[in-house]
C-alpha cells in the first residue's frame, strides 16, 4: 500500500471537472502567442513569488531523497526558476541543478534564462512528452502550473512513469475548480495588458500580439478560466497517486499561500520511501 496522503484541501470543488480546450496547448497555436502567454506567465510566478512557496516544500523532498538534478517538464517560459534556482542552491548547495523540458519548448526564453543561470540551468532542445520521459533525462522531476493541461488517463500516465522509472516527482498548481479562483483568473487579461512590456526577453511579437491584435489577452483569458475548470482537487490527486503503483513511494499533498496572489498554491509530491 502507498503512504496515506493527508491533503488539507476541502474534498469538494464548486465546479465539476471539464475536459475543454487550451489554445496554448495546440499544435497550430502561433509560436508568437504561446511564446508570449508562457512568458506572461513566468513572469506572474516570479512577481508573486511562488518560488518563496515552493522553496522549502521542494528544498524538504530533494534532501530526503539526496538527488540534485531537477528535471522540469512542461516549462514553458521557465516559470519559477529565475528566482526558485538560487533560493534552492541556498538551502540544499551549489549543485542543485535543473533542466528545462517542454513538448512545445519555449527556446529563446529558455535559453536566456540558461545563460543567466551561470551553467546550473540547462535547456533540452527536443519536445519532451511527459508521459513517457526519455532515459537519459533522470532526476527529480517538476510540473509547474501544468498538470491540470492532462486529462484523467495521461495525468495518471505522468505519475506512472515517474513511478517506474524510480523518480521523484512534484506537481505544483495554482488553479482550482471554484468559483472564486476562476473569476480572480479572468482578470488575466488586463495583467497581461499591464506587464507585457516588462517580461523579457523583450519581443515586437509580444507588444503586436498584445495591443494591436489581442491574442495574448485573449489566450490568456480563456486558458486562465478553462485551467481552473480542468483542475484536479485533492482526493483525485490522492487517487491518481495511489494507482501510480510503487508500493514504497512516499506520498505528500497540501496547499499553501502565495505570497503575493489571491490564489492558493496545491501539491504533491512523490518520491521512494528512503530506507530506513
Amino acid at each position: 500500500m502507498t503512504t496515506p496522503i493527508q491533503f488539507p484541501v476541502p474534498a469538494r470543488a464548486g465546479l465539476a471537472r471539464r475536459q475543454l480546450l487550451e489554445l496554448e496547448d495546440q499544435p497550430w497555436c502561433p509560436r508568437a502567442v504561446r511564446d508570449g502567454a508562457t512568458d506572461y506567465l513566468e513572469l506572474v510566478a516570479r512577481w508573486g513569488g511562488v518560488h518563496e512557496a515552493v522553496a522549502p516544500i521542494l528544498a524538504r523532498a530533494l534532501r530526503a531523497t539526496g538527488v540534485r538534478r531537477i528535471v522540469d517538464l512542461c516549462a514553458g517560459g521557465g516559470g519559477p526558476w529565475r528566482p526558485l534556482l538560487p533560493a534552492l542552491r541556498a538551502e540544499l548547495g551549489d549543485d542543485v541543478t535543473v533542466c528545462l523540458t517542454d513538448l512545445f519548448p519555449n527556446r529563446d526564453a529558455a535559453e536566456r534564462l540558461a545563460r543567466s543561470a551561470g551553467g546550473r540551468l540547462t535547456a533540452w532542445p527536443d519536445p519532451v512528452d511527459a508521459r513517457a520521459v526519455p532515459a537519459e533525462l533522470d532526476g527529480f522531476r517538476t510540473l509547474f502550473t501544468s498538470f491540470h493541461h492532462f486529462p484523467p488517463e495521461d495525468a495518471a500516465a505522468i505519475l506512472a512513469d515517474a513511478v517506474r522509472r524510480r523518480q521523484g516527482i512534484a506537481i505544483f498548481e495554482l488553479t482550482a475548480r471554484r468559483v472564486r479562483t476562476a473569476a480572480t483568473l479572468a482578470a488575466g487579461p488586463l495583467l497581461a495588458l499591464v506587464l507585457a512590456p516588462f517580461a523579457r526577453p523583450f519581443r515586437w511579437s509580444r507588444l503586436l500580439y498584445t495591443y494591436l491584435i489581442p491574442a495574448i489577452p485573449l489566450v490568456v483569458l480563456w486558458d486562465g478560466v478553462v485551467s481552473c475548470l480542468r483542475s484536479y482537487t485533492g482526493p483525485e490527486l490522492r487517487g491518481m497517486a495511489e494507482c501510480a503503483g510503487g508500493d514504497d513511494y512516499a506520498w505528500e499533498a497540501g496547499a499553501c499561500a502565495v505570497p503575493r496572489l489571491p490564489v492558493p498554491l496545491t501539491w504533491l509530491i512523490g518520491y521512494p520511501a528512503p530506507h530506513r
